[in-house]
């Protein structure tokens, strides 16, 4: 009996560790629960009030970008900019490359069926890049940290006024209320203002927030989870997913995977014009293609209040983008250490 149970617990075990890496966490697969939970029951995702769901998610996006300031030092920021080449060629790419590429394709993709989905797409290539997993990307292949934890901190205070003038570009031709200082002044009271507060409490509490940086990120995660039930709950009550279908779904991970590949080969381009050395070009492929679902998240919650449909492609891009930029980093750190011993005249197996 005890011979028959390995091979199940071996195939489980493998099952596991395939999911886990194909970026298939606990965090993407909750997601998807969020969106079935919210279709079953979105009572709790629509009800308003100082104590309702949606608020309280609002006060929690504010603790995470204090705890996001706390963890953020003056000396590093003081230490990143000095690599100015690469800052400017990572938010060039993050905040123009990005929005221009989407709104050359919306010539040749989008039909009014599609406009909602292309909406989405266009907000995401206009939100800042992503915080954690670039920076983890750029260790795991082997790039400049410093410079991607300062690139990536730089890019999401950048986003919260860049984003918005995009998406007013895009939004005030089909509709005449749309209040970039006024969203702009929200988003700075929200994201901003925390962050402020928590960088000068740095020198009395950025031990402690480094030191607990695990279960801060599970409250991000958690304010993410909400924020998309909400939207979801919704959406699914307005009936604003009646339209799109299975195929509609397939097209759109496939351009989302597109996009990125599409992106990471100019900066590719890019860092090679520009004479980058390796660990800047690490750098530069791992902030410049990578977008905020956190920001995504928030910035939605301001921009388009209760509409699950426009969060759907940051959410795919989210989980392709981990996916493949983990494949992607681990190829190079494979590479490298195959330089390395190569160099050293080691055999390398």
């Amino acid at each position: 009996m005890k011979e028959a149970s390995r091979p199940s617990s071996f195939t489980l075990a493998s099952v596991g560790s395939l999911a886990a890496r194909a970026g298939l966490d606990w965090f993407l697969l909750a997601l998807l629960s969020m969106i079935g939970l919210a279709y079953l029951w979105p009572t709790a995702g629509i009800q308003e009030g100082p104590f309702s769901l949606s608020e309280l998610a609002n006060y929690g996006v504010s603790l995470i970008f204090f705890f996001y300031g706390l963890r953020l030092s003056g000396d590093k920021l003081r230490v990143g900019l000095s690599n100015w080449k690469l800052h400017l060629t990572i938010h060039l790419t993050t905040f123009v490359v990005f929005p221009l590429v989407v709104l050359g394709a919306q010539q040749v993709f989008v039909t009014p069926a599609t406009a909602s989905l292309w909406l989405g797409s266009f907000y995401v290539a206009a939100l800042p890049s992503t915080v954690s997993s670039s920076v983890v990307m750029v260790s795991i292949a082997g790039g400049n940290i410093p410079a991607a934890i300062f690139n990536a901190s730089i890019s999401s205070l950048i986003g919260v006024f860049l984003t918005p003038l995009w998406m007013g570009l895009v939004l005030s031709t089909g509709s005449g209320d749309y209040n970039v200082t006024g969203i702009i002044l929200k988003l700075t009271i929200q994201v901003i203002v925390p962050v402020v507060l928590g960088l000068a409490l740095n020198r009395w509490g950025g031990a402690f927030a480094e030191r607990y940086k695990t279960y801060l990120r599970y409250l991000d995660q958690v304010v993410i989870l909400t924020i998309v039930y909400c939207s979801f709950s919704e959406s699914f009550a307005r009936r604003m997913f009646e339209s799109l279908t299975a195929m509609d779904m397939v097209v759109l991970g496939a351009c989302m995977l597109g996009l990125f590949f599409f992106i990471f080969a100019l900066v590719t381009l890019f860092s090679r014009l520009l004479h980058f050395n390796r660990e800047d070009k690490i750098t530069a492929l791992f902030c410049g293609s990578k977008k905020s679902l956190v920001q995504g998240s928030v910035m939605a919650n301001v921009l388009f209040p209760g509409n699950g449909v426009v969060l759907l492609p940051i959410m795919m891009y989210h989980a392709l983008q981990l996916i493949a930029a983990s494949v992607l980093a681990q190829s190079m750190a494979r590479r490298s250490l195959k330089q390395a011993a190569s160099n050293a005249g080691t055999p390398v197996r």
